[in-house]
């Protein structure tokens, strides 16, 4: 009979895990989040032992992440007869190793009696991890359950307080507190819960909403212009197809406009032809440049290190007489995309899936340009942009960050969505406007409150052209402390669901 009930246990915990999915881009479906983390906190509150505890939330957690994570695999098949048979490893190693995360709030809460206690250190034991995540191992914070409240500006403005993770904190306290009152279903309870979801969510609504209508946004005199061809993933790398595509590149930038762009923005590895040696491709695109204008483009630069050149994935900046002014070189790299990771313990076969000669080499980490027309930009390429406090260098801030990307290997999958969330919370975070660029994907400008402004939709073969905005006068709380609030909160929650089991508050 145990057997059979742990079996029920971790099978209820993995169809719970499995549909919190639901809960994030592009689906938003809030009841979801409700069903799923209620399920798995009342699970958690009907444990016996701490095995028991930890096998429904690594289950969970196994399909929270293998599911919630299965666009990555996209990746794969753009070349199936090379990486096709990863597919299923990936799902298995995503589930198998993010799934560990979440057995830290589930221990917490277990080791205490107390039913409000078991809540408070489950959620702040949550977002602890999320924060975790963001590091352990080069971090990956995908998807942190704050984003699944993105639908709604107003309540994730708090995320100008404390980040993304306040967000999360915020999230997780209401998605489980149907657990609550399923472990006690009496009247008390119930009132208790209500009260309490009432409270976050009403408390950050009006925060949000006060903070939107109360804060001014300047316009620059500065026009953007965001260039997305929608290059297919199988011809974005193809030799035969090199100049065509690059052509397509340079004959978007010249589109007639009311007022000329000042910077014309290409997204990641956009140009095929490395435009730091190559005369003639530069020459192409410069003489057709508007005067004064700025050419950012994305392209694979070859740097002289060690005694030997090794490929990065850059952004060149280059002005309207062909000099180049400025490059950034990615410093986060994508673990067996653009690196391989423990690469001595690894068979030589294994390569990494972006198309480069060798492993790819890292930057410097956040920078400031200043550029020839005045504006102080700061670079994110592809997936540096979901780590919170990690995009800006915060001695010298940047008026606007500029985040190069291409989706394109992820095909119409949740990936762009939830990739072009994390965008706008670190515009929210930072409080400056975020250029976002892609070969496809999700293109546009998001000012510094998180209003979408010029977007280019999935797939969209388009050029946007947005005014942009200066950053917000004062630097955000968030951006000025970083992610200490919000950890020093949860550490406190725990205290008190400590102190409250022990004494019997």
């Amino acid at each position: 009979m145990i057997n059979i009930l742990n079996r029920f246990y971790k099978l209820s915990a993995l169809a719970a895990g499995a549909l919190s999915v639901l809960v994030f881009a592009p689906y938003f479906q809030i009841w979801a989040g409700f069903a799923a983390f209620s399920i798995l906190f009342y699970l958690l509150t009907q444990a016996k032992k701490t095995k028991q505890a930890l096998a429904i939330g690594y289950w969970f957690g196994f399909a929270h992440f293998a599911l919630g994570l299965a666009w990555v695999g996209n990746a794969l098949l753009v070349d199936p007869e090379k990486f096709g048979w990863l597919y299923p490893i990936t799902l298995i190693a995503a589930g198998g190793f993010f799934g560990l995360f979440v057995l830290l709030p589930c221990y917490l809460s277990f080791r205490v009696q107390d039913i409000w206690s078991k809540w408070l250190m489950f959620i702040s034991g949550w977002v602890i991890t999320e924060w975790l995540r963001s590091f352990i191992l080069t971090g990956f914070p995908w998807n942190l359950l704050g984003y699944s409240l993105a639908f709604n500006l107003e309540i994730i403005q708090n995320a100008a307080l404390g980040g993304a993770y306040l967000t999360s904190l915020v999230a997780i306290a209401v998605y489980t507190l149907g657990g609550v009152y399923m472990a006690r279903r009496d009247k008390k309870t119930f009132m208790s819960v209500l009260s309490i979801g009432l409270i976050v969510l009403s408390s950050a609504y009006f925060w949000g909403s006060n903070r939107l209508s109360g804060t001014e946004i300047k316009p620059m005199d500065k026009v953007v212009r965001i260039v997305q061809p929608s290059i297919p993933q199988t011809m974005k790398w193809s030799v035969n197809e090199a100049e065509s595509n690059f052509a397509q590149y340079v004959d978007m930038s010249i589109i007639p406009s009311k007022k000329a762009p000042d910077l014309i923005v290409w997204g990641e590895t956009a140009s095929p032809f490395m435009l730091d040696r190559d005369e003639a491709h530069l020459k192409q695109v410069i003489t057709k440049l508007p005067p004064a204008s700025m050419l950012l483009a994305g392209m694979v630069s070859y740097q002289y290190n060690e005694g030997a050149y090794r490929p990065h994935n850059s952004m060149i900046m280059i002005n309207d007489k062909g000099n180049i002014v400025g490059f950034y070189h990615k410093s986060h790299l994508v673990p067996f995309g653009e690196y391989i990771p423990f690469r001595k313990y690894l068979p030589q076969f294994i390569q990494p899936v972006a198309n480069a000669i060798g492993e790819f080499g890292q930057g410097n980490g956040a920078e400031t340009f200043n550029l020839e027309n005045g504006l102080k930009i700061g670079v994110a390429i592809c997936y540096e942009i979901i780590f919170p406090h990690k995009v800006v260098d915060e001695k010298h801030r940047p008026d606007v960050l500029v985040n190069l990307t291409n989706d394109g290997w992820y095909g119409n999958s949740a990936g762009p969505y939830q990739h072009w969330i994390a965008t706008k919370f670190r515009a929210i975070e930072e409080g400056i406007s975020v250029i976002r660029a892609a070969n496809n994907g999700i293109s546009g400008v998001i000012d510094p409150l998180g209003r979408e402004k010029g977007v280019l939709e999935l797939n969209a073969q388009q050029v946007s052209d947005v005014i942009l905005d200066y950053p917000l006068v004062k630097s955000t709380t968030y951006g000025w402390i970083g992610n200490q609030i919000t950890i020093i909160l949860c550490l406190l929650l725990i205290t008190i669901g400590v102190i409250k089991n022990t004494f019997r508050l």
